[in-house]
């Protein structure tokens, strides 16, 4: 385990074991604590286990019907008893995991300005451009080895939220720390606040941003460098910077720009991308095929949709020896003027999209293009909602005996269908996966359990494993190991439940597994920077993770007795 903070007695006082929310332990602080430390009488006379403090705050979570009262209270939580917080979800992955992150983090992003009550990270403003390293010099811990970092401008399906998207990067980075036990101390969320293109937001009283347009062009840009080289210079050429949420114009750019001097990674095209793939090699397993026997379609061709077909192709090419441009064939992008194909008269294609632009006529209507190009996959990634429709579900299912039908678009909102719906109008045939979790279907004589495609099955073990091997630079075949660490963890038994993914209560032991994977490869390709090497790679890692157990930690100082 990694060695928890330091108490001294002349920096720790018995109040500061209240109010620090990294040492408290509540009414579990035992007597004998109390009264060394000063603070005797100032909790109620009963100790609690911290057993009886999980039971205790699930009774209140459920008792509350509201998803957001839920995430208010798990955030008050995080800022009272870290530890404490971390176990409940850790242990409660499944329930709560929702709460903090996808679906309800979107509600949460979007009232951010109403349920704001005290700073989880920090926000970075573009008038801050010139002293970027002066503000992060105010972070209280100088360790940090994982920033996740948006500028809020596409908040998951949602859009530009500015500066109240500081909540996916408190959500992933309490995700890092509960799925793959990296210490909370390590990790800082931040926001690159260069304004908001919303006039509601700029003019709502609640709004906690600048009020002003975003910032672009070589101002943006220049701001962007600035951070960047402020990380390294700060924390270290091997601290991990998470790109989140990004828009579409910078999102690739940025990715591109930095990906061979940094260790970053963008989740919204890579994460998603790995996790996506997972599910897909799961699905080869249920539909006992190959990945060149399939035709894959993806509605919507932005960051997501992009990042995925490139993996696809990524994986084709390694896994079962086709060339690369023979691999693209396989993959069709329709975006929002139809049907990607080379010298489209109307829309042009953006260079992204430009290795998936086809020989074809121009097609605009989805089921057109279905039955002309035939997919037996199709992926939505662009979050417009419902666009599966019953005719489309059906369509695929008279075409494959087992159509894949992934809808990846977060929050549930804004999901191309619901599993009902791709189980309903395919006979219980359809292989599903979503990006936000739907509930049990029963049906044609069958339950399915449809499988959650959550990023969260990547990132944090990926960025472990980063962080452990103390990978510099992190190469696109990191992405692919996680995918298949992943899908070979997908059992018989998911498999007849419809899941292509392991169940959530397992993820951390994925994680793990992930990280290893990760690591292992990067000592092979020559990417790691720890050393000496670790003959048991698994055993180092697990050797770092955060402790969140009281007994195993006291506030006292250490005490020995002479001899």
């Amino acid at each position: 385990m990694a060695p928890p903070p330091s108490a001294q007695p002349a920096k720790i006082t018995g109040m500061d074991n209240l109010r620090d929310p990294r040492l408290a332990k509540g009414m579990a602080t035992t007597i004998e604590e109390r009264q060394l430390l000063g603070i005797h009488g100032l909790l109620p006379a009963r100790v609690k286990s911290q057993a009886e403090q999980i039971s205790h705050c699930m009774r209140n979570i459920r008792r509350l019907s509201d998803p957001l009262d839920k995430y208010i209270y798990m955030m008050d939580l995080l800022e009272r008893n870290e530890r404490l917080f971390y176990k409940l979800l850790s242990e409660n992955t499944e329930e709560l995991m929702p709460v903090v992150y996808t679906p309800t983090v979107g509600e949460a992003c979007q009232k951010y300005g109403y349920i704001y009550r005290k700073p989880q990270g920090l926000f970075i403003t573009i008038k801050d451009k010139g002293h970027v390293i002066d503000v992060l010099r105010n972070w209280p811990r100088n360790d940090v080895k994982a920033i996740c970092v948006t500028d809020g401008e596409r908040i998951l399906g949602l859009g530009d939220l500015g500066a109240q998207g500081m909540g996916i990067p408190v959500g992933k980075l309490a995700l890092y720390t509960a799925l793959a036990d990296i210490p909370p101390y390590q990790t800082l969320p931040i926001v690159l606040d260069v304004g908001t293109n919303r006039d509601e937001l700029r003019e709502d009283e609640d709004y906690i941003g600048l009020r002003q347009k975003r910032a672009t062009g070589p101002e943006y840009d220049e701001f962007i460098d600035e951070f960047m080289q402020a990380v390294v210079t700060l924390y270290g050429q091997d601290t991990l910077i998470q790109f989140e949420d990004f828009g579409k114009n910078n999102a690739f750019r940025l990715l591109e720009k930095y990906r061979d001097k940094y260790c970053t990674f963008n989740d919204d095209i890579q994460g998603t991308a790995s996790v996506a793939l997972a599910g897909i090699l799961a699905a080869l397993k249920a539909s006992g095929r190959h990945l060149t026997d399939h035709t894959f379609l993806f509605q919507g061709a932005g960051q997501a949709a992009v990042g995925i077909a490139l993996l696809i192709a990524m994986a084709m090419e390694k896994r079962e020896g086709i060339p690369r441009e023979e691999a693209l064939k396989h993959i069709w992008l329709r975006d929002s003027k139809g049907l990607v194909v080379k010298n489209r008269p109307d829309g042009g294609i953006s260079e992204p999209k430009e290795p998936f632009a086809h020989e074809h006529e121009p097609v605009t209507d989805l089921m057109e293009i279905i039955r002309d190009i035939k997919p037996t996959c199709i992926i939505g990634a662009a979050a417009i909602p419902n666009v599966f429709t019953p005719e489309v579900i059906k369509e695929m299912a008279t075409l494959n005996e087992r159509p894949i039908i992934f809808a990846l678009s977060n929050p549930t909102s804004q999901a191309e269908c619901t599993a009902e719906a791709a189980y309903t109008h395919s006979e219980g045939r359809a292989i599903f996966a979503s990006g936000s979790p739907f509930p049990v279907f029963e049906g044609f004589g069958k339950t399915f359990e449809p499988g959650q495609g959550n990023n969260a099955y990547i990132f944090p073990g990926a960025s472990l494993g980063v962080i452990c091997a103390g990978i510099r630079h992190i190469h696109e075949s990191v992405f692919l190991f996680a995918a298949e660490g992943l899908a070979n963890l997908v059992t018989e038994e998911d498999l007849a439940l419809g899941r292509m993914y392991p169940p959530l209560s397992k993820i951390k032991e994925i994680s793990i597994k992930i990280a290893t994977k990760v690591a292992e490869e990067a000592y092979k390709d020559g990417m790691a920077s720890t050393y000496p090497e670790p003959e048991d790679k698994e055993a180092f890692i697990r050797s770092k993770l955060y402790n969140y157990e009281y007994d195993d930690q006291s506030p006292l100082p250490a005490s020995y007795p002479w001899v």
